[in-house]
């Protein structure tokens, strides 16, 4: 995991777990890394993962059973969707209108570059009846 300057890396670790979450690689009810498994994983400190699982925690994506190690919440995956929307809406989302206003680019374009990355990074899923609509 290549770890960004502009943010603390504990929030970046909360990220990478909530990821591996919402693509349903980690559903409810199901145990996540250990905090030093993970730190191995991903090279930092055993205190770094405690404070980004103590911070999901606090958010009720995911919870510890003592002796047994942490799960991810039965709302896990809601929990972590909305937090993550949020958290978009009010930092990157402004970022983004910002720069396709000043460079001109439509809507169509954007739309049209969504699709290539769907196809290019995820598996296609079938839309739900929600977003058909």
């Amino acid at each position: 995991m290549e770890f960004r300057d502009n943010e603390a890396i504990y929030l970046q670790i909360a990220a990478y777990v909530s990821k591996n979450i919402l693509l349903g690689k980690w559903p409810a009810e199901q145990k996540i890394p250990s905090v030093r498994d993970l730190a191995i994983e991903l090279q930092v400190n055993l205190n770094t993962v405690m404070r980004s699982y103590e911070f999901l925690e606090k958010l009720g994506v995911i919870y510890n059973k003592r002796g047994l190690g942490s799960f991810v919440a039965p709302d896990g995956y809601d929990k972590v969707k909305a937090y993550r929307k949020e958290r978009f809406i009010q930092q990157d989302l402004p970022v983004f209108f910002t720069n396709i206003y000043l460079l001109g680019i439509s809507q169509e374009e954007i739309a049209q570059w969504y699709e290539q990355f769907k196809v290019n990074n995820y598996e296609l899923k079938p839309k739900s009846a929600d977003e058909n609509k």
